[in-house]
């Protein structure tokens, strides 16, 4: 029997998508349907993060942008990729112009779409906010991050058993044995070419842009070491304000600029340290907090991504006023306070075991499944 073949287009490859996609082939395989990624080139501020890989087999589709009205907008050519395969999943984005195109007309193939669902990381308008619903509502399937990103889909017009949710999530299992295999040598060597202080460190990684509110994160540094001497944070990653960063570290900021940083870096930053401070968007960072057993301090924020529904104040996480200094005295009191940072990290490593890729890769495929062959998770359905 001829095999199947999916293609899935993202905007472009990053390092931490890359175990899902190897499990999620497995996945796929196992139900006789091969794997096609696609993707295209990062544009603005994803560009400056500068954390794009190659991925062995993968299609890179040919790409316009235009940047209008401070927003880019993205037309990949997938026609060769949509007469080859047997369906195909796109993003669920409004900058993505084919998707548009693709899901606004009648098609040959099903079409899922793989999102957030509701628009988290920027502002829309209810003109835009509609448009979104009516283009999901256009898919014959919805993969969502999260739990309610599937409730979207369903409140957008989808059937509930044509949605399903995937627990967005990164390598958990990787970076879990990565920070276990840390050495206490590594730890004291850290320390020591650092001058960090135990009980008085704390850690960043993830882009250095806007949204993740960099300057307000600077900002709260200087006041936590106001509050307690002998407190660093280490930032790691890259993007857009890298040389604001470079610039506070030379003229005396409590911070320490560790560059890009690998599973390994993580582990090895995060067992120096005592929290993770994240005020600006959270995401994937987490997943990071679970699987490195950091606690993450964040705060209430209409931006946030999907993940943050991951977090649950007082038990896994932080949750601190909107405030650089209002945030500077909740860090610094929980960094005062061992047993409640123990107690957080306990949490942290207990649902690092529920956000693994190897979950996710196994609800993606049963979706896929279901969007090639036309069946649903209670019946048949017609495709279109």
């Amino acid at each position: 029997m001829r095999t199947a073949r999916v293609g899935l287009v993202v905007p472009y490859l990053t390092g931490y998508r890359l175990p899902f996609f190897a499990r999620l082939r497995d996945e796929l395989d196992r139900r006789a349907i091969g794997l096609v990624v696609a993707h295209g080139r990062p544009v603005g501020m994803s560009a400056a993060r500068r954390d794009t890989v190659g991925l062995p087999g993968s299609v890179a589709l040919s790409q316009r942008s235009w940047r209008i009205a401070g927003r880019d907008l993205i037309w990949h050519r997938i026609d060769d990729l949509a007469r080859t395969t047997d369906a195909l999943v796109l993003p669920q984005s409004m900058h993505h112009l084919r998707t548009l195109a693709l899901l606004a007309g009648p098609r040959r193939r099903p079409v899922g779409l793989w999102g957030h669902g509701r628009t988290h990381v920027s502002a829309h308008g209810p003109a835009e906010r509609r448009a979104k619903a009516a283009l999901t509502r256009r898919a014959d399937w919805f993969f969502a991050y999260t739990a309610s990103g599937g409730d979207y889909a369903v409140r957008a017009g989808l059937p509930r058993d044509r949605v399903t949710v995937v627990h967005n999530t990164l390598d958990t299992t990787a970076l879990v044995a990565a920070r276990a295999a840390v050495t206490d040598s590594e730890v004291a060597g850290l320390r020591e070419r650092h001058g960090l202080v135990p009980g008085r460190t704390a850690l960043y990684v993830g882009g250095l842009d806007h949204l993740k509110r960099i300057p307000f994160l600077l900002d709260a540094a200087s006041r936590i070491a106001g509050l307690l001497p002998g407190f660093r944070l280490l930032l790691a990653g890259d993007g857009e304000l890298r040389p604001a960063i470079r610039s506070a570290e030379a003229a005396g900021a409590p911070i320490v600029y560790r560059g890009p940083a690998d599973a390994h870096d993580k582990a090895l930053l995060a067992a120096v340290s005592d929290v993770l401070l994240v005020p600006g968007a959270v995401g994937l960072c987490a997943v990071d907090s679970f699987a490195l057993a950091t606690p993450l301090v964040t705060c209430p924020w209409p931006y946030h991504g999907p993940e943050f529904e991951y977090l649950e104040d007082g038990r896994n996480a932080l949750l601190a006023p909107d405030d650089p200094q209002a945030y500077a005295d909740a860090v610094a009191g929980l960094l005062v306070r061992p047993d409640v940072l123990a107690r957080l990290s306990r949490a942290c490593q207990a649902d690092a075991a529920r956000y693994t890729v190897e979950g996710m890769a196994a609800r993606f495929a049963g979706g896929v499944e279901g969007l090639i062959h036309g069946t649903t998770h209670g019946g048949n359905i017609r495709t279109t």
